[in-house]
């Protein structure tokens, strides 16, 4: 055990063996299905709350509930106390990498179409893939569900120069994301959300003086109030945690494939909350991208 995992070992969260003995009993890819629902639900919801909050102020208050609910429940500052140098700086950068992801993300989704912004964050995704490939199965398995995700998000240049930049940046934290939330949930299924909690605490820190003031209007509303710690919950706490519990028993190259799942319930979403119906070319990446998954073979780390 190095001391990273030793640190982080010290002190499980309260929640922590609760969440592990339920993390051990159920497959990873559960964890992984729920966190890729709940991917959509938030965002969608969220950009229907951009004209009354601003789109800093929504990416302030969905950190700002996520912060508050893992805080008693993760117990952040004792983390980051019993924590070594070397895991310190773990959890800062993967604090600074959320704060960021998600406000580039939404001032991506306020300039351009979701389909585009979900197109540049799974390139560096496949990356990710490709670097943990181990057979020619896994490659044939990845090069199928790219193929589907293609046909899913019909990619469509923007001539935005600002928001393919916000887009290209949220999407290299996406990479981010995965990597640095991998090395936090390599310490245990609990101890991963005891990380997460703590790094969602310096994530709060980091856009603390960004969205302050657009997001005000909410605290003068309690159903506007309601609906952004909606927002924080749907896309910040659930999906976040199914991460951890996935991420800490998939190796980083078949966590990294299975986001080619995305699109699959971006368009279901949009058939159940927005009554969008997929064409046959939506159905066709539909079916490409569930076989590339089922084709592919986890490779050990």
């Amino acid at each position: 055990m190095d001391d990273q995992t030793q640190a982080l070992a010290a002190g499980p969260a309260p929640a922590g063996p609760a969440l592990g003995g339920l993390a051990t009993r159920l497959p990873p890819h559960v964890w992984f299905g729920v966190s890729a629902i709940f991917h959509y639900l938030g965002p969608a919801f969220a950009v229907l709350l951009f004209p009354h909050v601003g789109v800093l102020g929504m990416a302030w208050l969905r950190i700002a509930t996520a912060a508050l609910i893992f805080a008693p429940l993760t117990r952040p500052w004792r983390t980051f106390a019993r924590a070594d140098r070397s895991t310190r700086l773990l959890l800062l950068a993967f604090g600074a990498c959320l704060a960021v992801m998600n406000c580039s993300f939404y001032l991506a989704l306020d300039r351009l179409p979701i389909s585009l912004v979900a197109a540049i964050e799974f390139v560096g995704t496949i990356g990710i893939a490709l670097i943990g490939l181990r057979s020619p199965r896994n490659l044939a398995a990845l090069a199928v569900a790219v193929t589907g995700t293609l046909l899913l998000i019909n990619v469509k240049w923007s001539s935005d120069p600002v928001g393919l930049f916000w887009a290209f940046l949220n999407g290299a934290l996406f990479v981010g994301y995965i990597v640095l939330g991998h090395r936090v949930a390599r310490a245990g299924a609990g101890d991963g959300i005891a990380g997460l909690g703590a790094a969602m605490a310096i994530a709060f820190i980091v856009v603390l003086p960004v969205g302050l003031t657009d997001a005000l209007p909410a605290f003068f509303s309690p159903p506007l109030l309601l609906a952004a710690i909606g927002v924080g919950i749907c896309s910040s706490v659930i999906p976040y945690i199914c991460d951890q519990l996935a991420m800490s028993r998939l190796p980083r190259a078949s966590f990294a494939l299975m986001l080619s799942l995305l699109p699959v319930t971006a368009t279901l979403i949009g058939v159940i909350v927005l009554r969008q119906i997929p064409s046959l070319t939506d159905c066709l990446g539909i079916a490409l991208v569930v076989a590339g998954v089922a084709f592919h073979k986890p490779a050990p780390d």
